[in-house]
């Protein structure tokens, strides 16, 4: 994670957040989410779950990276052919045999 965090410029929107009821006058221009939490304001605090949902975004495109390139490097099976059955054979050759006629 930090690697990720360096990348990405730590990305943080736990500041977002929306008053939902009145602010005291002390705190009237505080944008900081645990002091008007702790007042007892009703806040709707969205900007976490943007940071969580962007850093599973952005973990799960690396995870799919990973897994595709591993895919990638795997030697693919041998796409033999696969020998065919007895009968299957002889029929065909009585089907050619009968066109040659």
């Amino acid at each position: 994670m930090p690697v990720i965090g360096k990348l990405f410029g730590g990305l943080d929107f736990s500041s977002y957040f929306i008053a939902l009821g009145p602010v005291p006058d002390a705190l009237a221009h505080s944008t900081d989410y645990a002091a008007l939490k702790k007042a007892g304001v009703p806040l709707f605090g969205y900007g976490a779950f943007l940071t969580a949902a962007v850093n599973f975004l952005i973990i799960a495109f690396i995870i799919f990276m990973i897994v595709r390139a591993v895919n990638r490097m795997m030697p693919k099976p041998e796409e033999a052919a696969a020998a065919e059955p007895a009968d299957i054979a002889l029929l065909r050759e009585i089907r050619d045999e009968l066109r040659k006629k």
